[in-house]
């Protein structure tokens, strides 16, 4: 056996452990119908390059309200959304479809093919998305106002690809017979998928050094900022070992928690649920000083550390379909994780829908890797060093002596740490390969 196959079968042995008894349990334990969904975000480009100033095409439909074509954080920040659909190449026929038809509507604009913005004139070029004068509308405008007054618009507007991932209530209750777990199948089920959220969060970095596709960046996104980027010419920055400044420290995600006041906790649902929730009812300074409404004109929802529970950004979120006017919260306490949404992955400015199959397909392998693999609690340290891992590989992945560092064991060079684990993730394939 090769001496790096045999280490990562001694480092993973829960995981090989839990592959063995699906195996032999057989299809009752296979992965046959798992759905997927796809959230792909795109910027409106005018011919000239710059954002679009066009309000969102009412031939596209209410951006409200539309299940399939929406806003995102901007009226120029089109939002494409798949149903639940059993496989890669589904979703991505749905997707092509839905591109098609946008495209038939917006003249000579262009969507844009990268995960950074295309050229911007400053903050007031970027306009907040409307959502109509409904209660739920305005609350929606006003979110992102909030999002403008504490973060910037120009973080605003970065795009990616959101990747939602389930498994069906057979795997479940075959799975937790062979884990021998007496908890209700809803407790198990949500458990199971926290502990796939924490080791996407510790192997996640992975998916940077696979698939990361925003090594550059407009000058105009930097709107005068000193960087540590390279100056690449008189229009673009960039960083030599890069792979996605989108996940990096300018990016949108990666906002220090200390500096934000935001703790989320992920060791458990109750966990997650209460600080979280203590996150959208603490007053926090800072945005305090803002002021919510000012001179009758409201600059944000609230004062609080959070204005709502979805403007915590992070790499995936626990989702449950909600129902009526719940919050996420409130749906997850009561009908537990249904479904994973990872949003870790750069649009690629190679395909014409921002992802391809293979990159699908390894995805769905490789959150089977995170559930079936050991995923003790985070503690402190380890949180710090998982952001600290993350960060190396947005901004300096392609380093060939890049040393990420890990809880438990020495610290590796990322090449052979990735070696290892796309290794064990060969057994999964075969399991895919049975349903």
């Amino acid at each position: 056996m090769n001496c790096r196959i045999r280490e990562a079968k001694i480092l993973y042995r829960i995981l090989d452990q839990r592959l063995s008894r699906l195996f032999n349990a057989g299809p009752p334990a296979s992965f046959a119908g798992r759905l997927l969904g796809l959230e792909r975000e795109a910027l409106r480009v005018a011919p000239d390059g710059y954002i679009s100033q066009v309000p969102h095409l009412p031939t596209l439909g209410s951006a409200l309200t539309h299940p399939w074509i929406t806003t995102d954080y901007s009226e120029s920040l089109l939002e494409f959304i798949t149903p639940p659909l059993p496989g890669p190449g589904e979703a991505l026929r749905f997707l092509d479809e839905v591109h098609r038809f946008v495209c038939r509507q917006i003249g000579d604009e262009l969507l844009w093919s990268a995960s950074m913005p295309c050229i911007l004139a400053g903050e007031a070029s970027i306009p907040i998305a409307e959502y109509g004068h409904s209660n739920l509308g305005r609350m929606k405008h006003v979110y992102r106002r909030g999002l403008a007054w504490r973060y910037g618009r120009i973080m605003q507007v970065i795009a990616g690809i959101h990747f939602n991932f389930s498994l069906p209530d057979s795997f479940w209750v075959a799975f937790q017979q062979l884990e021998g777990d007496r908890r209700s199948l809803q407790e198990f089920r949500s458990e199971s998928y926290f502990g796939l959220i924490r080791n996407l969060q510790r192997f996640g970095w992975l998916i940077l050094y696979l698939f990361g596709a925003s090594p550059a960046v407009c000058k105009s996104f930097l709107d005068g900022k000193a960087t540590s980027l390279t100056e690449f010419d008189e229009h673009t920055c960039y960083g030599p070992y890069a792979t996605s400044l989108r996940m990096s420290n300018i990016g949108y995600t990666n906002r220090s928690e200390k500096k934000s006041g935001v703790n989320v906790c992920y060791n458990s649902l109750p966990e997650y649920i209460a600080s979280l929730t203590q996150a959208t009812v603490t007053p926090w300074p800072p945005y305090q000083r803002i002021g919510v409404k000012v001179d009758g004109d409201y600059r944000q929802l609230n004062a609080n550390v959070l204005q709502i529970e979805n403007e915590y950004y992070t790499s995936m979120r626990p989702k449950q379909p909600p129902q009526g006017d719940e919050k996420p919260t409130v749906g997850l306490r009561r009908r537990g994780v249904a479904y994973v949404e990872l949003r870790s992955v750069d649009i690629n400015p190679l395909e014409p829908l921002g992802v391809n199959e293979t990159q699908l397909r390894f995805l769905e392998t490789f959150l089977l890797f995170c559930l079936l693999n050991e995923s003790p609690p985070f503690d402190a340290e380890e949180r710090a060093m998982i952001d600290d891992n993350q960060m190396a590989v947005a901004l300096t992945g392609r380093d060939p002596a890049l040393v990420l560092r890990r809880r438990r064991d020495p610290a590796l060079p990322l090449r052979r740490w990735a070696d290892q684990i796309l290794g064990l993730l060969q057994p999964i394939c075969a399991l895919l390969d049975l349903g």
